[in-house]
């Protein structure tokens, strides 16, 4: 599926799935801008900085649903794998219920094209290995708790 980039910062439907293909999902209305969290927690979930775009509920199709396992890795989010694979699925905020958006990584798209980074989170936290380039947000991790009303880091 190729993706098709409007006026208003949105893409066409994306689609994607785990390594085996045990889950896979389609993401309607997806917006072009993505983050970077360099929080520690997603440094040791995805290997370093996670990079990932936002997909509301209401726009995200999973199959598959028996081979995603979720836990509570903090007092307000949750991450999902893959069963059968492994494959790191999302991340969403348990602070909005059901409701909570999904932390897709770009990895698991089919098609990756127009994608564009927006901002980086807990930059504080970041390895010195490597620096993203452009203009965006960077946020430390203060600035992120004090965002989302939260109290304690990732």
């Amino acid at each position: 599926m190729t993706a098709e980039i409007r006026g208003d910062g949105h893409m066409t439907d994306r689609s994607g799935h785990c390594l085996c293909g045990a889950v896979s999902f389609t993401a309607t209305d997806v917006k072009k801008g993505f983050g970077a969290c360099h929080c520690k927690m997603c440094q040791r979930w995805a290997g370093a900085a996670m990079l990932a775009v936002t997909v509301p509920a209401t726009e995200m199709r999973i199959w598959g649903q028996d081979s995603v396992r979720t836990r509570a890795t903090s007092d307000w989010a949750t991450r999902s794998w893959c069963d059968v694979c492994g494959s790191n699925l999302w991340y969403r905020l348990t602070t909005d219920g059901d409701a909570a958006a999904y932390e897709v990584p770009l990895g698991l798209f089919d098609d990756v094209s127009g994608f564009t980074l927006e901002q980086e989170i807990f930059v504080d936290q970041k390895s010195d290995a490597f620096e993203l380039k452009g203009d965006h947000a960077r946020l430390t991790e203060a600035e992120v708790l004090r965002k989302f009303g939260l109290q304690t880091a990732t």
